[in-house]
């Protein structure tokens, strides 16, 4: 039985092309296809963990619901912990929710660190724009409402001046 939120898929407007594009692609292959409703189904209760504790899911993701074992990914222990301690929270909203979650399990996945031959280099501000910068920052009053913001510019603009030097 679906949860009372969920909802079949829907075309939705333009701003949403690659949700749009995602399931087209899905529905447009027989295979994929019997994927929709699962991945949907998965969309769905993504979103009510997150709307039961939103502070928290905002980086975790669902990675498996199957016979009521609801299987949490976790990007840290830290994390983990304190979600730990709101299991019982979650579980209910989510029972109130129409979700039959028996246990709920937590995975800790740390994420494996970025290819630093794949990290691009900042490049430098063109000379209008640290011109645009300059300009203001000597255009602004001094007063102290304004002063953490003059602080800012002036260091960007050394920052700036170093990277075009060296």
């Amino acid at each position: 039985m679906w949860p009372p939120s969920f909802t079949p898929f829907k075309h939705r407007s333009p701003s949403q092309k690659s949700a749009k594009g995602a399931a087209e692609f899905l529905r447009s292959h027989d295979r994929l296809a019997a994927l929709l409703p699962s991945v949907t189904r998965m969309a769905a209760l993504q979103k009510d963990c997150a709307a039961a504790l939103p502070a928290m899911f905002a980086q975790c993701a669902i990675l498996q619901f199957e016979a009521g074992q609801l299987v949490l990914g976790i990007p840290n222990t830290a994390l983990a912990a304190r979600l730990k301690q709101q299991l019982p929270k979650l579980q209910g909203q989510l029972l109130h929710r129409g979700w039959q979650v028996n246990a709920i399990r937590l995975k800790v996945q740390v994420a494996q660190p970025l290819d630093k031959s794949r990290v691009s280099v900042k490049k430098p501000l063109s000379e209008k724009a640290l011109s645009a910068f300059d300009s203001l920052h000597h255009g602004l009053e001094d007063t102290p409402r304004n002063q953490t913001l003059k602080d800012a510019l002036e260091r960007l603009l050394r920052h700036q001046r170093n990277v075009k030097e060296g």
